[in-house]
């Protein structure tokens, strides 16, 4: 049985906590290997050689950085294929969407990569008699970046690439679920000429994480996860002083409006609640029907979901996969009976699906609620799994304010033909992310992802220009060289003439 270690310093570095967790195969059930977790004397070891390691690479040429990260870049693509079967084997999710994920976090990869243009300083020259004002960024020293279990590849390079683009020195805490692929990824930047100390990894549990939030020398964190450790992170980091962005949980709504292409709109309902099983925070898992298309919408819904083949990863026919663990698997299942008690109408109960040859699997199918009501547990939580609910709406007012009255404001989606419809929506909904017939609005890598109210604690969304600014600090300058004909002492207070 393998065990996964850390990477601090440039080289893998034992376990030394004692401690360790089980890394499973979802498809199958089996163990696979150990993680080992940090203990607070790892993850100093971790924070003190990117310490170190800042003192120089703060002062690395733009160019320099530039280079590595474009070699990291075609590293990561060369080694896609590998990074999505370890993503595959440890989250379950299918291959090809593993595929996806990692083209997805190239994105991000290359938006570090023109890192001279987004470090451009701003310069206002003569602003009085021979002074010049410019304004800096520079960077924050070391970071953390803590991610989660259902992109363990996509979120970590959301992070590390920007943070140590902008001269930053980095400490990853990546979900002890799955954390090969995010090993894979540190491995390769090392290969790639990131210097030894500017990229490390510890993996744990919640005995690191406390001590990333609260070791003095850490400057920012940047965190992924459900909203109530969100909160947590952003609160516990923010009273030791740090800069923190901490992405939460969603309940992201879809409005179908009458006048939309129903087939479109069933397809897209589809592939966004049931694809990568629901485990994403950008998952549509509310559907938001306006009378009078619920029915055939449903009945859509229905004939596309029945036909979804469920299988392990590795098996190029599968369109899911398994949930991550047992115990999640069986949490998601539970909302579907409940949601029956509670008045709903169960369309499709995936609950009882089993994977021929993978009994041992966490296998669930997919389930389509309908005439779900607010007050339901299935439509108040976040269930995080393959589980599709149908609200019924009477009008657009009616089904904005369903939406708006979330906790959550991470995403959200319309479909319609009606151009006026859309451009109301778009400025109405108190959403951060907006799709409009697109169903999961995930920006591209040059504009930040990141949502409104419970889904988001902190000022700086995720990458994009956002992530610059936070992992970066603005520094104003106000220079003045005399002509050597001036002379004397003025005692006034500095004007602008």
């Amino acid at each position: 049985m393998k065990t996964i270690q850390h990477w601090i310093d440039g080289a893998g570095v034992e376990g030394t906590s004692g401690r360790f967790g089980a890394v499973t195969n979802p498809a199958t059930g089996a163990q696979t290997g150990q993680v080992a977790l940090a203990g607070v004397g790892e993850v100093d070891n971790a924070v003190a050689a990117a310490a170190k390691a800042f003192t120089e690479w703060g002062q690395v040429s733009l160019s320099k950085r530039t280079q590595i990260l474009f070699r990291y870049r075609e590293l990561v693509h060369q080694h896609r294929d590998e990074i999505a079967s370890l993503i595959t084997a440890e989250h379950g999710k299918v291959h090809s969407d593993a595929l996806g994920e990692v083209a997805r976090g190239l994105e991000i990869v290359e938006l570090a990569c023109s890192i001279p243009q987004l470090l451009k300083g701003e310069l206002s020259t003569q602003v009085s008699s021979r002074v010049d004002v410019e304004s800096i960024r520079q960077p924050l020293g070391v970071v953390a970046g803590i991610t989660p279990f259902n992109f363990p590849a996509m979120v970590p390079m959301w992070m590390f690439p920007v943070a140590i683009a902008c001269g930053n020195t980095m400490v990853l805490k990546p979900s002890e679920k799955d954390p090969s692929a995010t090993v894979r990824l540190v491995e390769l930047a090392t290969q790639a000429g990131v210097p030894d100390g500017v990229l490390n990894l510890v993996n744990g549990d919640k005995e690191a994480v406390d001590r990333l939030l609260t070791h003095p020398d850490i400057k920012a964190v940047s965190f992924v996860g459900s909203t109530p450790i969100a909160r947590y992170v952003h609160d516990t980091a923010a009273t030791h002083g740090k800069r923190v962005q901490a992405l939460g949980g969603a309940k992201n709504h879809m409005l179908v409006l009458p006048d939309a292409d129903l087939d479109h709109a069933a397809d897209a309902a589809v592939s966004a609640a049931y694809g990568s099983a629901g485990e994403r925070c950008m998952a549509i898992s509310v559907v938001v029907a306006v009378d009078p298309v619920g029915d055939e919408l449903v009945a859509k819904i229905a004939d596309r979901a029945r036909n979804l083949r469920i299988g392990p990863g590795t098996d190029p026919a599968s369109e899911m996969g398994p949930l991550v663990t047992a115990a999640h698997r069986d949490k998601v299942a539970s909302y579907v009976p409940q949601a029956r008690e509670q008045g709903a109408e169960v369309v499709v109960d995936g609950t009882d699906l089993q994977v021929e040859g993978h009994q041992d699997g966490f296998f669930v199918g997919v389930s389509l609620l309908d005439k779900v009501t607010p007050e339901m547990s299935a439509y108040q939580d976040e269930i995080f799994g393959p589980v599709l609910a149908v609200v019924r709406a009477d009008s657009y007012e009616h089904a904005l304010e369903l939406i708006n009255s979330s906790q959550w404001g991470n995403g959200t989606a319309l479909f319609t033909r009606d151009g006026g419809a859309a451009r109301r929506f778009k400025l109405e909904v108190e959403a951060g992310m907006v799709g409009i017939n697109v169903p999961i609005p995930v920006p591209v890598g040059y504009h930040s992802f990141g949502g409104w109210k419970d889904s988001l604690f902190g000022d700086h969304h995720i990458y994009g220009n956002d992530g610059i600014h936070f992992y970066t600090r603005g520094k104003v300058v106000t220079t003045r060289w005399p002509d050597p004909s001036d002379g004397g002492i003025d005692l006034g207070f500095p004007a602008n003439s």
